[in-house]
């Protein structure tokens, strides 16, 4: 005895299946000029080039240049991946910030090693970035939120980051106080809101080539604090 409906329902799912691969298959990667990347060229310290790297980005059109893919992990190991903002890159590392009692701040305290990952498609560059995360004192945090928007004041003060949320009237609720208090007193403190800074031990730049000929250029630190390159096959 034939099941009609599940047959249809199937047929349906096996239907849009097949054309979101046919769109994945159509998308076009790097269909526009990028620039090259001579290795040999390549400065003694990672942090010069990432400087470079993302002001080029920038120039060129990308989007949110500043953004990046930070991967943590929990106590047991297991990842998790989200995209923030980052806040400066110095000698002492790369900076970001959240609530230390979020998701990701709570696997920071449990396991101080994180990873991040760049992407400027407009000039077909990645550069990914791992090593040991700490988290800066409370007056650096409490600048570091200072030097942000009203918005991202607003933001910080509604708090509970990666709680359960019962509603979202409950949401707008707080966000609609936070944003009057944000306006109200721009100063506002926000205990939980933590600066943490990732010291690079290795950090690969990758610039896409249209014929595959991708240049990977990967920095480590010694010992001694000194930093080795070398390439890798794409």
């Amino acid at each position: 005895m034939s099941n009609a409906p599940d047959d249809d329902r199937q047929q349906g799912q096996d239907e849009r299946q097949e054309a979101f691969r046919r769109l994945l298959r159509s998308l076009p990667v790097w269909d526009t000029e990028l620039p090259h990347f001579d290795p040999a060229t390549a400065p003694d310290d990672p942090l010069p080039l990432f400087q470079q790297w993302l002001s080029e980005a920038a120039r060129a059109g990308s989007i949110e240049p500043h953004t990046m893919s930070l991967a943590t992990a929990d106590a047991s190991g297991r990842p998790s991946v989200r995209t923030v903002m980052l806040h400066d890159a110095d000698e002492r590392g790369w900076h970001f910030a959240t609530h230390r009692t979020s998701r990701k701040g709570r696997e920071l305290a449990a396991r101080p090693e994180a990873a991040l990952a760049f992407y400027w498609p407009a000039v077909g560059r990645q550069v990914r970035v791992q090593g040991t995360v700490t988290a800066a004192d409370a007056a650096e945090s409490r600048a570091d939120l200072g030097k942000r928007s009203p918005g991202a004041l607003a933001a910080a003060l509604v708090g509970h980051q990666s709680e359960e949320l019962p509603s979202y009237a409950e949401l707008e609720r707080a966000s609609d106080a936070a944003w009057e208090r944000a306006h109200r007193e721009p100063d506002a403190p926000v205990d939980s809101w933590t600066l943490y800074v990732l010291a690079a031990d290795e950090v690969e730049f990758f610039q896409g080539d249209a014929r595959r000929r991708h240049v990977r250029l990967v920095y480590r630190r010694t010992d001694t604090g000194a930093w080795t390159t070398r390439l890798l096959w794409p």
